[in-house]
């Protein structure tokens, strides 16, 4: 079987991932232990990130005809490349991360929707935080103002219940004192009317 008869599943396998791929990074994977490429799998497989190593000549013609012939230069020595079809921005987050441990691990090139990054692009990609936490970030600037207003009526109605136990206990004696001096006032007026009468008596004579 011909060289090349062997080549294009593998040459297929990347292409059919392509497809759907929003992100695409080339890292040099050289100088990893055993053990820190499989934590570095785990992890990328966890943020749903297909991660794998191919030869530079099947990446090559898998790219071709696509926003991902960008990378073919930073094709050398040995890659390894990560997809992401969701968070754009998980491979370079996740492996920018790791990198700040394992040093060895390094950026070659990327494509994040259509736009070519080199390796100081990535990094600064990598600081963009992931669709989940700009969710929660947004969640919870809106809940914020809606709780700051909640408790500050709630601290009003408080001040008013303490307030209007208060003003009956208080009112109420002057109250009661008030009534009988209106009644007093009122009395001499009922009397002041036979001295009218006989007032006006002598002049009818």
């Amino acid at each position: 079987m011909a060289k090349v008869e062997l080549k294009q599943p593998v040459v297929d396998e990347i292409a059919g991932k392509l497809k759907d791929a929003k992100a695409a990074v080339l890292v040099d994977y050289r100088g990893l232990t055993v053990e820190q490429d499989t934590a570095l799998r785990r992890q990328l497989r966890e943020a749903g990130v297909d991660y794998k190593v191919y030869k530079n000549t099947m990446m090559k013609r898998a790219f071709e005809g696509t926003d991902f012939a960008e990378l073919d230069p930073h094709l050398d020595g040995p890659s390894a490349l990560a997809l992401a079809t969701d968070d754009v921005t998980a491979p370079a987050r996740i492996l920018a991360k790791f990198a700040e441990k394992a040093k060895v691990l390094e950026f070659k090139a990327g494509v994040i929707e259509g736009t070519f990054y080199d390796a100081a692009g990535l990094n600064e990609l990598a600081k963009v935080p992931s669709r989940e936490e700009l969710l929660s970030r947004l969640l919870g600037s809106m809940q914020s103002p809606v709780a700051n207003f909640a408790r500050v009526i709630k601290q009003i109605a408080e001040k008013k219940a303490e307030g209007g136990d208060a003003a009956p206990a208080e009112e109420a004696p002057a109250a009661a004192e008030a009534a009988p001096a209106e009644e007093k006032t009122e009395a001499p007026a009922a009397e002041a009317a036979p001295a009218e009468e006989k007032a006006e008596a002598p002049a009818a004579e």
